[in-house]
């Protein structure tokens, strides 16, 4: 190759370059500004609104400041409850999204408290994740008034699963369950922006790996094969964390939002419930 043909190939190669450096940047900056709504796509409700459901319920509020209200929604069971359910829930819409699933618990004598993240629903406030953590908490705390930890169920969906491992890690539960839960939201976040450093852009981390191994409480984790949000390789990576008597349930074929019409998981869910 002589030194022209090089020179021409660098000439034209470097507009191209210049291009693609362009386009990398704006679409990182874009990411970084608006990964809230990204991760969290909430769809917000008047505070007035009522809601309806099939399920016999109560809705309460946890005020925390001025700005910030977060709305409960209890699921009551219609037998005596021999336990409640904290049920930490997706990213997408609001509880009444999530309701359907309520009937899973209550029918199994479980009394089960959803909560909405700022944002979500009624819920107002701002979005942070120690802000997650913290609303986690005051709802166990408003459990424990009723139940003793022997009888209440940690269980996160999702984006929800980050925020009820980092629960159990530090409060005593009968067991944690976490359904398509993720390693990290960064390392979930990956498979789809490798070519950025996420750790550095991300406002939220959400490490369910390191929240995993301080978890004394019994742990099952139910993920399907066919995950097309969160893959299942992915969530794969918590099972080194998990104890020796703990469960990862694989559900052949599965997605991310139908893990629940599987007998596997129907069955392996009901044990849970009634152990």
């Amino acid at each position: 190759m002589t030194k022209t043909y090089l020179y021409q190939v660098k000439k034209k190669l470097l507009p191209v370059l210049k291009i693609v450096l362009i386009l990398y940047a704006l679409i990182g900056i874009f990411f970084y500004a608006f990964q809230q709504k990204f991760l969290f796509q909430a769809t917000p409700i008047a505070s007035d609104s009522a809601y309806t459901f099939s399920t016999p319920f109560k809705e309460q509020y946890i005020p925390f400041d001025a700005a910030t209200k977060l709305d409960i929604i209890q699921f009551q069971s219609i037998d005596t409850p021999k336990g409640i359910v904290l049920y930490f829930h997706g990213n997408r819409d609001n509880i009444g999204h999530y309701a359907k699933f309520a009937p899973i618990f209550t029918n199994n004598r479980y009394e089960t408290w959803m909560i909405d993240y700022p944002g979500y629903g009624k819920s107002t406030g701002e979005l942070t994740e120690d802000g997650l953590y913290e609303l986690a908490l005051q709802l166990y705390k408003l459990a424990r008034k009723k139940y003793a930890p022997n009888q209440i169920i940690i269980y996160g969906k999702s984006i929800g699963t980050g925020i009820a491992t980092q629960l159990a890690s530090i409060r005593d539960c009968k067991q944690l369950i976490l359904e398509t839960p993720y390693y990290s939201i960064p390392s979930m976040l990956h498979t789809y922006f490798w070519m950025y450093p996420l750790q550095q852009l991300l406002h939220y981390k959400l490490p369910t790996y390191a929240y995993l191994p301080k978890v004394t409480a019994p742990v099952t984790i139910f993920h399907g094969t066919a995950d097309e949000l969160i893959d299942y390789k992915n969530a794969l990576q918590l099972k080194k964390f998990l104890k020796p008597s703990d469960q990862f349930i694989t559900i052949e074929g599965g997605k991310h939002n139908n893990l629940n019409e599987f007998p596997l998981m129907q069955v392996k869910l009901k044990d849970l419930l009634n152990k």
